[in-house]
C-alpha cells in the first residue's frame, strides 16, 4: 500500500516555521528568554514554539475586518415599530470575513465531495448526502411562473457565481465545517505533510477516511486507515495498520500540531455583532452621528443610487423597490436582476465587502431574541454557546467516529442528518462536574441564559415536571418525542400540532440580517434584524463565512513601545 501521510523531518519543519527568526529571546527568537533552552531543538527535548507570521495567514476569499467599538442595533427607521433592535454599545474582536456569499459553484464543490465520501449505495451512507442539498423547490409559487428556476438556479453554469439559497442555518454550519477541513487537507498536501490523498489509487477515500482536523491533531495515525510513514534516520519505515504506535523519541519526524501556526483556523457563520459590525464599516465616516451607529445602509450616504459621476444614477443594490418591481423599469432604472444576483455585480463596503445591503439575506450564527439584554456581554457577544468536549472512552482514548457508527436526527421539518460524520472526533456537552466552581459560566447550553429559560421565568420555583407548555415564556412549537418501531426505525410523524402556537421564537429560531432580492429597501439597514427556524430554507437568505483572526488587533502589528532611554 503506498503510504500517504509523510512526517516532516524536525530539522526541516524547524527550518518552515523560525526562517529569520531573532537569536535574542524576542517575540520570534528559537531561544526561550527565560531559561535559556532552545525551541524546537532535539538537544533540548524538541519543544515546540511556531512563528506567527503577520499578514501572511489571511484565508483565501476573505478580507480582514479590523475590530473596535460601534452602537448595535441602532436603526435609521422602525416603521414596524417591533423595538427589537435596541442598540447596545459593542466591543467587536478582529476577524476575517468572506468578500462575497457562499455561490452555487462554491457549495457544489461542498456537494460533489460529500457525494464521493460518503456514497448514496451505501447503506450506512444513504442520509449524509441528501442533507446536505439545498432545498430548490423555495423558488415554487402557487400562483407564480418560477418552476424553472427550482430546475436551474443551483446547477446551471450561468447561475455559478449567485449566492446559493435555499439552505438552512444547519447546511451552512456544516459547509463552515468542510470548508475548515478541505482548507487544512489542501495546507498539509502542499507542505508535503500528507501525500496527495487524490492521486494515490491505492487508498479509498470513503467513510471513516474522512479527513477531519480535529482527529488529524488528535491522533494522525486515525486518519486514512492508519496507513502512513514515519522516518528513521532519514530512511521512510511504513507503519503497518494495526500495529501500536512508535516509542517516543524513536524517530526524529514529527507531526503539525497546532503551535505551529500552520492549520487554518475554523470557519464559521459570523454572529451577529460581527455582521453588523461589518457591513457598517462606520470608520469610513468620522462623522459623530456615524461613529453613534447613524448609518442607513452599508455604503456612504444616505441614497441607494450611486453619485459618482461614472455611474451616477445607478442602483447600489438588488432590492424589491415597490409592489410588483423587483428590479425597475428596463434600462436606465434597472438594478441589474430581479432575482439574487451574480457577487461582485455592485460596488464594496468600505471593508471591502459585497452586497452587504441587497441581493440576499444572510444566516448569522445568533439565537434570536427580541431585544439584546441591556446586561449582556458587550465584549464580542454571542448569544447560543453550547459548551462541549471530546467524548473518552474507558481506555482514556478520545472517540472517533467510525463507519456503522454514525447517529442520525430526525429534524422538525421531516430531514434526517447525521450527528457526526465517520472520521470525526465525538464532542458531548459539558456536565456540571466540568463547571464546578466556575465563575465565569455553569451550563452547557447557553441560548435561553437570562431570557426565556426556567431561572427567569415567574415559575421558577416549581419542578420541570410540574411545568407545561403553557407556562414556556415563548409558547413556539415543540419537536415530539421520537417513536419507533420494533427495529428501531423512526416513525415519521408529519401531524400539526393542534394547540395554537403564537411565537416561532425557540432555541432553534436563528437570526438573518440584510434586506434581500424579495425586501423593500427598508431592510437594507445592516441593524434591522429577522428571524428563521434553524431547519428550514427560503429562496432569500444565504450566507457567508468568517473566522478569528490571530494576534494583533490591527493587520499591520504596531511596534512594541519601548521606554525613553535614561540620560
Amino acid at each position: 500500500m503506498k503510504s500517504t501521510l509523510k512526517l516532516f523531518s524536525l530539522l526541516a519543519i524547524t527550518g518552515l516555521l523560525i526562517t529569520s527568526c531573532k537569536s535574542n529571546g524576542g517575540s520570534g527568537s528559537s531561544k526561550s528568554s527565560l531559561t535559556g533552552w532552545n525551541f524546537n531543538d532535539p538537544s533540548y527535548g524538541g519543544y515546540l514554539k511556531g512563528k506567527y507570521k503577520e499578514g501572511k495567514n489571511v484565508p483565501p476569499g476573505m478580507v480582514h475586518i479590523e475590530g473596535g467599538t460601534f452602537t448595535m442595533g441602532l436603526v435609521q427607521d422602525d416603521v414596524m415599530f417591533d423595538w427589537n433592535t435596541t442598540p447596545q454599545k459593542m466591543h467587536v474582536r478582529s476577524f476575517y470575513m468572506d468578500e462575497v456569499e457562499v455561490t452555487n459553484a462554491e457549495y457544489g464543490l461542498f456537494m460533489q465531495y460529500t457525494k464521493d465520501v460518503f456514497p448514496q449505495e451505501d447503506p450506512q451512507f444513504k442520509d449524509i448526502y441528501p442533507s446536505i442539498l439545498p432545498d430548490t423547490l423555495v423558488w415554487r409559487k402557487g400562483l407564480g411562473n418560477t418552476n424553472l428556476l427550482s430546475e436551474s438556479y443551483l446547477r446551471h453554469p450561468s447561475y455559478a457565481e449567485y449566492p446559493v439559497v435555499g439552505v438552512s442555518w444547519i447546511q451552512a454550519n456544516k459547509y463552515c465545517k468542510w470548508r475548515t477541513n478541505a482548507l487544512n487537507l489542501k495546507i498539509l498536501m502542499d507542505k508535503g505533510v500528507i501525500k496527495n490523498i487524490f492521486k494515490d489509487d491505492s487508498l479509498s477515500f470513503k467513510g471513516q477516511n474522512n479527513f477531519d482536523t480535529d482527529t488529524y491533531l488528535t491522533d494522525p495515525y486515525a486518519i486514512f486507515d492508519g496507513d502512513s510513514t514515519i522516518y528513521k534516520k532519514g530512511i521512510p519505515v511504513p507503519r503497518v495498520k494495526g500495529e501500536p504506535k512508535p516509542a517516543k523519541g524513536s524517530f526524529t519526524g514529527r507531526q503539525v500540531t497546532s503551535s505551529d501556526g500552520i492549520l487554518a483556523q475554523k470557519f464559521r457563520l459570523p454572529t451577529e455583532v460581527e455582521w453588523e459590525y461589518a457591513a457598517k464599516a462606520i470608520f469610513e465616516n468620522r462623522e459623530y452621528n456615524n461613529i453613534r451607529g447613524r448609518k442607513k445602509y452599508a455604503w456612504s450616504g444616505k441614497y441607494t443610487r450611486d453619485r459618482d459621476k461614472r455611474r451616477r444614477g445607478d442602483q447600489l443594490a438588488n432590492f424589491k423597490q415597490g409592489k410588483g418591481d423587483y428590479s425597475g423599469i428596463a434600462g436606465w432604472s434597472s438594478d441589474g436582476s430581479d432575482i439574487p444576483n451574480a457577487v461582485r455585480s455592485y460596488p464594496p463596503n468600505a471593508f471591502g465587502l459585497y452586497d452587504m445591503s441587497g441581493n440576499v439575506a444572510e444566516w448569522v450564527e445568533d439565537v434570536y431574541r427580541p431585544i439584546i439584554d441591556s446586561e449582556a456581554n458587550d465584549f464580542n457577544y454571542f448569544r447560543g454557546n453550547i459548551f462541549t468536549k471530546k467524548l473518552i472512552n474507558e481506555e482514556g482514548k478520545v472517540v472517533i467516529v467510525g463507519d456503522g457508527e454514525v447517529e442520525y436526527d430526525t429534524l422538525e421539518n421531516g430531514r434526517i442528518v447525521a450527528k457526526d460524520l465517520p472520521g470525526s472526533v465525538k464532542y458531548i456537552p459539558i456536565t456540571k462536574e466540568d463547571t464546578y466552581m466556575r465563575r465565569n459560566y455553569n451550563l452547557a447550553n447557553n441560548s435561553s441564559l437570562g431570557d426565556g429559560d426556567q431561572a427567569s421565568s415567574k415559575f421558577y420555583g416549581l419542578d420541570k415536571d410540574q411545568l407545561d407548555r403553557s407556562s414556556r415564556m415563548y409558547n413556539s412549537p415543540q419537536k415530539p418525542e421520537a417513536e419507533v418501531d420494533s427495529l428501531g426505525n423512526a416513525i415519521e410523524n408529519y401531524k400539526y400540532d393542534d394547540k395554537r402556537r403564537t411565537t416561532l421564537i425557540s432555541d432553534k429560531s436563528r437570526v438573518y440580517k440584510g434586506g434581500s432580492w424579495a425586501d423593500r429597501e427598508y431592510w437594507l439597514d445592516p441593524a434591522q434584524r429577522r428571524y428563521f427556524p434553524e431547519y428550514m430554507a427560503t429562496n432569500y437568505i444565504g450566507f457567508r463565512c468568517a473566522t478569528d483572526k490571530m494576534g494583533p488587533m490591527v493587520l499591520n502589528k504596531r511596534k512594541t513601545a519601548t521606554p525613553d532611554k535614561v540620560k
